[in-house]
């Protein structure tokens, strides 16, 4: 794949994911209105980031670290077998989680305790475990999903995997809409609606995947001599997922004994993951199969090209946002959020959140580019371990700075351990050679957006602090338009001007091209 056409899969994979994530915004207005950060939102939280959590054993954090290079591996040899390998596996994982999914339902009230103690003895606990046991099953379908969507990207199809969690968030609009207009519990409209999203995101991949020329008919489970070596290489995958996991549930724990801190975190979370999805992610789903691709030719020149390629189209639009998040946290979380039952204490305490995680946006999406280089080469030990030393690192910032900060430390947890964890994976990486190391154009460029970022960051507080009557103001939606035109115009023409980038290269990546050529 040329540069020019990898930079356009991560367009396409982005441009994808943008949509979804605005979606997602209309989304949780929607939620901030209905139900605000109360009892309701912090039990729906909790219950819809069980399934979450767990998917990551079993969809992309593990399973398809090991599946897809061994999909990609058979592909190349042999469409047939590749097909075969992919319908064991479907097949497979599908009768492991249901029978999983039957026994998490049963279990749900252990689940939501060990996620968030701080509910026992009240309402929120029984809520939680409705919830809970309502939207659980969308882990099968969201497993499948990306299953399927590693099928797809292996091949140079990323459209349909990337643009199927529209679907998602459009079923938790539907029903959000529908709910209000019938007057029906928010808090099991949302739940129900969970799994009818996961549902219709599995149906759109399952066609793509039949129009691609794979069948992934039904066929009796079995462990395959390949299913066997699959696991042995997803193990440590799995095993790092768990320690990423345990990461998840401090933060929840330490939030939960805080009335409505779950729901400021969750509220912030999703504001730091539109840059993280649309950026990080997509690097990751295109840089994973091309890696391999370029490794298992021997193509080490071809393999650091895409390396540094993935690394200098993240950081030019992680950097400007990080800034971003910092500087004008408040008047983002107040212009989209501050309505109906979201007050402005509400907003005052989910910005400190979001400007804790835009701290540590660039480690986020930094994990995404360099993970790769390990599950490229099948080595999904090293991550582990790195996990390991990441998870102390958040247990002991969270816990032991919750009596002193309260509920914000576990965004502090959560930001420090993702820079330790960068931290590893660039040290880690050294001894893979030219390959793991960016080239002279991406060390050259990345001084310059760090310039472009923060003069971009004093263009951001000046400009906010002069308009700070109209973003308090019933005028706020304006002023936070003029904010984001004056952060994109400063950070694309200071850094073009200074050499951060060409602004050639974000046009030729806009230009459509679903389906990348082999390499």
């Amino acid at each position: 794949m040329t540069p020019v056409r990898l930079m356009r899969s991560f367009a396409t994979v982005g441009g994808w994911t943008l949509a979804s994530r605005i979606l997602g915004f209309v989304r949780d207005i929607l939620m901030a209105k209905y139900i605000g950060a109360g009892a309701v939102a912090d039990a729906f939280f909790v219950a819809f980031s069980l399934p979450n959590m767990f998917r990551r054993f079993f969809a992309e954090g593990a399973f398809n670290a090991a599946f897809l290079p061994l999909f990609t591996k058979k592909l190349s040899d042999s469409k047939d077998e590749a097909e075969d390998f992919a319908r064991d596996a479907y097949w497979f994982m599908a009768s492991l989680l249901i029978v999983f999914s039957v026994v998490a339902m049963v279990a749900m009230p252990l689940l939501v305790f060990a996620m968030s103690a701080g509910f026992a003895g009240d309402d929120r606990f029984d809520m939680a475990v409705v919830f809970g046991r309502i939207a659980f099953p969308y882990i099968l379908f969201i497993s499948l999903t990306a299953l399927i969507s590693g099928m797809l990207n292996a091949t140079g199809r990323f459209w349909a995997a990337a643009a199927a969690p529209i679907l998602l968030n459009a079923a938790f609009i539907g029903a959000l809409l529908l709910g209000a207009a019938m007057d029906w519990p928010m808090g099991l409209v949302l739940s129900w609606a969970v799994p009818v999203g996961g549902l219709a995101q599995l149906t759109v991949v399952w066609l793509a995947v039949r129009r691609a020329g794979f069948r992934l008919s039904i066929r009796r489970p079995r462990l395959t001599p390949e299913l066997k070596r699959l696991f042995i290489i997803a193990a440590p995958a799995v095993l790092a997922g768990g320690v990423v996991q345990i990461n998840l549930i401090v933060g929840r724990q330490v939030a939960s004994f805080t009335e409505n801190a779950i729901s400021w975190l969750s509220y912030a979370d999703r504001l730091y993951q539109l840059p993280l999805g649309v950026v990080g992610i997509a690097v990751g789903v295109v840089l994973l199969p091309e890696l391999s691709r370029r490794l298992r030719q021997g193509e080490e020149a071809g393999a650091r090209d895409a390396f540094s390629r993935g690394m200098e189209f993240a950081l030019a639009l992680t950097l400007p946002a990080a800034v971003a998040l910092v500087v004008v946290a408040q008047p983002i979380i107040s212009v989209l959020f501050e309505r109906g039952a979201f007050t402005r204490e509400d907003t005052v305490n989910t910005a400190l959140a979001l400007a804790v995680y835009g701290l540590g946006l660039p480690a986020f999406v930094l994990h995404k580019v360099l993970q790769p280089l390990y599950f490229a080469r099948e080595d999904t030990r090293s991550p582990f371990r790195y996990a390991l030393n990441s998870m102390v690192v958040n247990v002991v910032i969270a816990v032991g700075l919750m009596p002193f900060l309260g509920f914000i430390a576990a965004a502090w947890g959560t930001t420090l351990a993702a820079w330790a964890m960068v931290w590893q994976l660039w040290r880690g990486a050294r001894p893979m050679g030219e390959a793991a190391r960016p080239d002279a154009r991406m060390r050259d460029r990345f001084w310059r957006m760090m310039v472009a970022s923060a003069l971009m960051g004093l263009c951001l507080w000046g400009v906010a602090s002069g308009l700070a009557p109209m973003l308090e103001g019933p005028a706020r939606a304006f002023g936070l338009l003029a904010l984001v035109g004056v952060g994109g115009l400063s950070y694309f023409g200071l850094g073009a001007l200074i050499g951060a980038f060409r602004l050639s290269d974000f046009r030729d990546a806009m230009r459509r091209g679903d389906k990348a050529p082999p390499a």
